[in-house]
């Protein structure tokens, strides 16, 4: 197939025609299909389904020390819980505190406790004359919405394989006392699934930022969330903790986790990894905030999974559920745009998204156009700061949710959006 880019006028006539036809075609079926968020599907969740049993009326609700999990105490999580989180962190249990169910609501409590008493001493940033944080582009829009949320100055980082652009992390973080932190998705990034390189996790290590309060909020969401089985079909990332001390910089990092897309969203684990002082300065707040998160919760996942070991055969099977829903999008996009120079997109090895690039002033129509379709898609802007996307072009494609003949239907759609709105444009441009 000739790339659009290079057909003439009257080429390009003829393929909207037929590309027209078959968007008429499939607005007649009357879908109502999401793909707008990274939600778990029906058989994703059946399979955490033991969880449910794994805790009896009659069992035992002791942790490991005797503590009563049904009783108030253990601030920082049981034992055991910790243990979990710390292999699924590949971080010590030292290093780990257990929270409820959420890392959003993790790193919201974060950026706010900063906002109104400092970080480990610093004035409050609600204080400071400007707060400034790096946001890597196309990145997750919940990271965005709490700098805006904050009045906090976003400044855009762009993304590549490696991951974000270090040489311009460098010089803010390093230069500017105004930048207080950067948001991080390191392994299999939300759009792209990119997995920060060596080279850029020890780049981040080696920070000296100009600010006492700059830490690097490290959401390692995706930290076992791979695709494929074969381990040389998996992304390796180092461990940041590790590097930052050995770096001689254990307080730069915040590194988040949680099983919300391993057991059920929602209603798992989450947890912080970090150095021993800023846990401790977290320790100092969370007293104030609460008694203790959900024992039982913890005593729950324990009990089912028992170790990482446990985790990973559990997320093998959740595997062998996504990816055909990957390689079906894959393929569809592949078959459907691959040399029609319209667009470009990622293929990841784990995570819970793909990336789509459309040509430059597209992405915002090609959703409108599935839309009218019935294809529901993250809004277009959502992956950049503010909701804009300044060269309205990317779109991220979520195939978890939608059952596979409905996510058929939805990438032929989603490819056909493309396409049409691709030769309106070139039909377009060619007339001036």
């Amino acid at each position: 197939m000739k790339a659009y880019t290079e057909m003439t006028r009257q080429e390009l006539h003829i393929e909207r025609e037929r590309v027209a036809s078959r968007f008429e075609e499939a607005k007649n079926q009357n879908l109502s299909l999401d793909m707008s968020r990274g939600k778990p599907c029906r058989e994703q969740l059946e399979l955490s389904n033991g969880l449910m049993d794994a805790l009896h009326g009659n069992d035992s609700m002791l942790d490991e020390t005797g503590t009563d999990c049904r009783n108030y105490g253990i601030l920082g999580g049981i034992p055991e819980a910790k243990r979990l989180m710390g292999e699924m962190s590949e971080v010590q249990p030292e290093d780990m505190l257990i929270f409820g169910n959420s890392t959003l609501n993790v790193i919201f409590d974060n950026v706010s406790r900063s906002m109104t008493h400092g970080v480990m001493g610093c004035d409050p940033w609600c204080r400071q004359e400007s707060l400034k944080f790096l946001c890597p582009v196309p990145g997750y829009d919940r990271h965005f919405r709490i700098s805006e949320y904050f009045g906090i100055e976003m400044i855009n980082v762009p993304m590549s394989e490696t991951g974000p652009d270090m040489d311009m992390v460098e010089e803010y973080v390093n230069n500017d006392p105004a930048v207080k932190g950067i948001w991080c998705v390191p392994k299999y990034s939300n759009p792209q699934g990119y997995t920060y390189s060596e080279e850029t996790v020890l780049r981040f290590a080696h920070l000296q930022p100009a600010a006492d309060d700059f830490r690097i909020y490290w959401d390692n969401a995706y930290s076992i969330h791979h695709l494929y089985h074969e381990k040389e079909k998996q992304d390796y990332l180092p461990e940041i903790l590790a590097e930052c001390a050995k770096a001689g910089r254990p307080d730069i990092v915040y590194k988040f986790i949680s099983t919300s897309k391993v057991s059920f969203p929602g209603s798992g684990l989450a947890a912080v990894a970090a150095s021993a002082a800023n846990l401790a300065d977290i320790k100092r707040h969370m007293r104030v905030q609460t008694i203790g998160h959900d024992k039982l919760n913890q005593l729950r996942h324990v009990r089912y999974f028992h170790n990482i070991d446990g985790m990973h055969a559990h997320m093998a099977k959740m595997a062998d559920i996504l990816r055909p829903k990957f390689e079906l999008v894959l393929d569809t996009l592949d078959r459907e745009l691959g040399g029609r120079g319209i667009g470009d997109w990622t293929k990841p090895r784990g995570g819970y998204f793909i990336s789509f690039d459309s040509l430059p002033g597209c992405a915002k129509s090609i959703v409108a156009t599935c839309a009218e379709a019935g294809v529901k898609l993250t809004p277009a802007g959502a992956t950049y700061p503010y909701g804009i996307d300044p060269n309205d072009t990317n779109i991220r494609i979520a195939p978890s949710f939608p059952e596979t003949e409905e996510l058929r239907a939805a990438a032929e759609i989603f490819a056909i959006s493309v396409k049409l709105v691709s030769i309106n444009k070139l039909l377009h441009q060619s007339k001036k």
